[in-house]
């Protein structure tokens, strides 16, 4: 809670109109299109219907194929399966969790449609060989940009270089309304159609903006519009991005520095960031020597009153997906599955909580 959060909202009812696309929405949308450089944009229910639209717009049909990191939550995915695509898992770097843009050319088929990527942890894929071979096959490029507000790639924000992104607003995210999320819009042959569907498939916003004498049913389309509720909390998080983005970008640099010396002695691996990239401070994890190691640590920690996590499950590994689809191995996406763990970071942290966990996580492989 950044402090007017419960404000606006009072605000918001005050107002009268508290369904979508109300007063609080449209200063979200200004807010991205002026501070951060969004061409257009469109708030949602949830960064998964943000993608969901993303897979409507670029008209995925049975039969298409849509390539996307197998490390990455579900909902990249089961955006483009809904649509009947079939998913091409590719393999993360060895060092990074993010998608091995060297290995994109080698997926792609007659039937590819789409690149999905996902800039893990807030850090940027590398966008100028995605884009390079996306135009060369002439496919279209879609930024799962969840974790990635406020984030760069070279001098670009995030959700700026593909021809649409998503982002999310969810409670674990670093700017948040509970659940929500944003579909971003760089390729201007998407704009009315995006709006349509992000109406139900009516053209509601052009009649209401005195276009059309009638509003009607001229498109597939679902009910992707968060209340104004929703956008007043955000609108408040937003007006504190930069505060917002200084205390976490500073507790994952303490992290960092605190743990470094364990990477150095050979014990762990800490993120990293390409220099192309920056972080936002999104999340901070450490890569452990194998999954038993990582079970260790996480009991070691929980012990000491620390709640660490690890995720993901690689989406090629899962029961859904193997039902449907041949084996398929990918051995950087699984080790990461496998052994790296999140370490506790958000905004309320305080630091001498923080350096309690640098000097458990220290313990522990000091005693090891």
């Amino acid at each position: 809670m950044t402090g007017d959060e419960l404000y606006y909202i009072k605000d918001a009812v005050s107002r009268g109109k508290i369904s979508g696309n109300g007063y609080y929405t449209q200063k979200c949308h200004n807010f991205f299109k002026e501070d951060i450089g969004f061409r257009n944009c469109l708030l949602t229910s949830s960064c998964t219907d943000a993608l969901e639209m993303a897979a409507i717009l670029v008209d995925i049909k049975p039969g298409d194929e849509v390539i996307m990191p197998s490390y990455t939550f579900v909902s990249t995915a089961n955006a483009f399966a809904l649509r009947g695509a079939k998913i091409i898992f590719a393999d993360s770097y060895s060092d990074d969790p993010n998608i091995d843009a060297g290995l994109l050319e080698g997926l792609i088929s007659s039937k590819t449609k789409a690149i999905v990527v996902v800039h893990y942890a807030g850090v940027s894929c590398d966008m100028d060989a995605v884009m390079q071979i996306a135009n060369t096959y002439n496919l279209f490029v879609i930024e799962d940009a969840a974790q990635a507000i406020d984030s760069y790639y070279k001098d670009k924000p995030l959700g700026t270089i593909g021809h649409l992104a998503a982002f999310s607003f969810h409670e674990t995210k670093n700017i948040i309304s509970g659940e929500g999320g944003m579909l971003v819009v760089n390729d201007e042959r998407f704009d009315q159609r995006a709006e349509i569907i992000w109406e139900k498939g009516t053209n509601r916003s052009a009649f209401f903006r005195g276009e059309v004498d009638k509003y009607s049913w001229v498109d597939v389309g679902s009910s992707f519009l968060p209340s104004d509720v929703t956008a007043a909390f955000l609108f408040a998080q937003l007006e504190n991005l930069k505060k917002i983005q200084s205390r976490r970008t500073t507790l994952w640099e303490t992290y960092y520095k605190g743990l470094k010396g364990l990477e150095i002695r050979g014990l762990l691996t800490l993120p990293k960031v390409p220099t192309y990239a920056t972080c936002n401070g999104h999340l901070f994890y450490v890569v452990c020597k194998d999954i038993e190691e990582r079970g260790q640590l996480i009991s070691y920690l929980k012990d000491n009153g620390v709640y660490a996590v690890f995720h993901y499950v690689s989406l090629h590994k899962s029961p859904f997906y193997e039902t449907e689809n041949d084996s398929v191995m990918l051995e950087n996406c699984e080790m990461f599955s496998e052994r790296l763990l999140r370490l506790p970071l958000y905004y309320e942290l305080h630091m001498e909580d923080q350096n309690k966990i640098i000097k458990l996580v220290t313990d522990f492989f000091d005693k090891k």
